[in-house]
């Protein structure tokens, strides 16, 4: 079993250094047009040009998005972008058509095309024909099972990757090919824009009688009936690199720094372990529960994930509450704050390859190197002296679970 990629969302630049800082091989993100996630920061010209540098400084690849499917002025647009994705040294684009593909080759010779999920690759005839067009890798179908990825592994040509997901949010739809949210709300879900209709709560209203609401529920009175479950793969690396997959995906460009940080810590110590051949410390295998995220799954992988349709909440229990900027050796730390929290206050500690660590807050010092019991104004930098060193944009955090 070879150690596989593991590719982090990077969907602006606070969440690009947190991906890098907490171990991804491989980071994806996009420009501000062609890309999936239309409410990402995403990066302008510049912030695409000084995101290869940073990843490339770091031995980390860098894949954009083009996967939106392009109108006839956008793709008018798209020789000029992919020449300038090619002349910065972006490492492959992921396209979700044979249009972007056929541009990449003429106008981006240096850059690899992987062939997006919207694609719906489902089985080893698919992902041959696109490798003959010139696609270097495929990223498949959600809806596969394990069986069925490691068959395609196993007959599609050796030279073509296998790009698999194996965290974060699902789609109600195969491959994301959804009309709700563009028919209900005007928002392209193939766009990158989706308002996600799947979470809302439904009623049956009949036509002489506006206003009247008739439940439409499952069992026990359960009215999400479309609300589908999170991805979480994290007790199952092993199989998944026996199966002979190239890269782990974590879904989450839209979502926060935070996520971005802690899923990727997660995940590279998993990765590591599994290649080891040693089990996970549950210090890391908990980090997936102390991020945003709906009731997990395995997704399809080893069969119907089931639905969860009491409610379309998120599980938010953890806050972050500052970020290291900078530690010495003996622990006196420079922070940024994020949210409140006060002197006395029962907190953690969690950072690049340092385990989460609880202490009580003690007495802060302001700017001004005044004591200060509570920093009070968003991005305040404060000092605090920590247990120990811990490496900048480390996280400071406490478990505050939402009602």
């Amino acid at each position: 079993m070879g150690k596989p990629e593991l590719l982090s969302p990077a969907g602006d630049r606070e969440r690009l250094d947190m991906a890098l800082a907490y171990g991804a091989d491989a980071v994806y993100l996009a420009g501000d047009a062609f890309g999936m996630r239309a409410f990402a920061g995403n990066f302008d010209r510049d912030g695409l040009a000084e995101a290869v540098r940073l990843a490339h400084a770091k031995g980390v690849r860098v894949h954009v998005t083009c996967n939106t499917l392009a109108r006839n002025d956008e793709v008018a647009r798209l020789p000029k972008y992919l020449e300038y994705l090619d002349a910065i040294g972006a490492d492959a684009v992921i396209a979700a058509g044979v249009d972007v593909l056929a541009l990449c080759k003429r106008h981006a010779p240096h850059v690899q095309v992987h062939m997006s999920t919207q694609t719906g690759i489902t089985n080893y005839e698919m992902a041959r024909v696109w490798q003959e067009l010139g696609a270097s890798r495929v990223i498949l179908a959600r809806e596969l099972s394990l069986d069925e990825v490691a068959e395609i592994r196993a007959k599609a040509p050796r030279g073509l990757e296998v790009e698999v997901f194996v965290h974060g949010a699902m789609c109600v739809s195969w491959s994301g090919r959804c009309l709700l949210s563009n028919y209900m709300t005007g928002r392209d879900a193939a766009r990158g824009a989706c308002a996600q209709p799947c979470r809302y709560k439904y009623a049956l209203v009949e036509e002489k009688r506006p206003g009247e609401y008739f439940p439409v529920f499952e069992e026990n009175g359960e009215t999400f009936i479309l609300n589908s479950r999170d991805m979480c793969m994290i007790d199952h690396i092993p199989e998944l690199m026996a199966a002979g997959v190239h890269s782990l995906k974590i879904e989450g460009r839209a979502k926060s720094a935070y996520y971005a940080a802690m899923t990727t810590a997660a995940y590279r110590h998993a990765v590591d372990a599994a290649a080891e051949g040693v089990p996970l410390e549950p210090v890391w295998r908990a980090e997936v529960d102390k991020v945003s995220h709906r009731h997990y799954s395995t997704g399809f992988w080893f069969g119907q994930p089931g639905q969860y349709t009491q409610d379309a909440r998120y599980i938010r229990d953890w806050q972050v509450l500052a970020v290291v900027l900078a530690c010495d050796d003996e622990g006196n730390a420079l922070l940024s704050l994020r949210n409140k929290f006060a002197a006395g206050d029962e907190i953690e500690v969690v950072g690049p390859d340092v385990a989460a660590f609880p202490l009580t807050a003690p007495m802060m010092e302001d700017p001004d190197g005044q004591p200060l019991t509570e920093p009070r104004h968003p991005r305040m930098e404060f000092r605090m002296r920590l247990p120990r060193a811990v490496p900048p944009l480390s996280i400071v955090r406490a478990c505050r679970p939402s009602s």
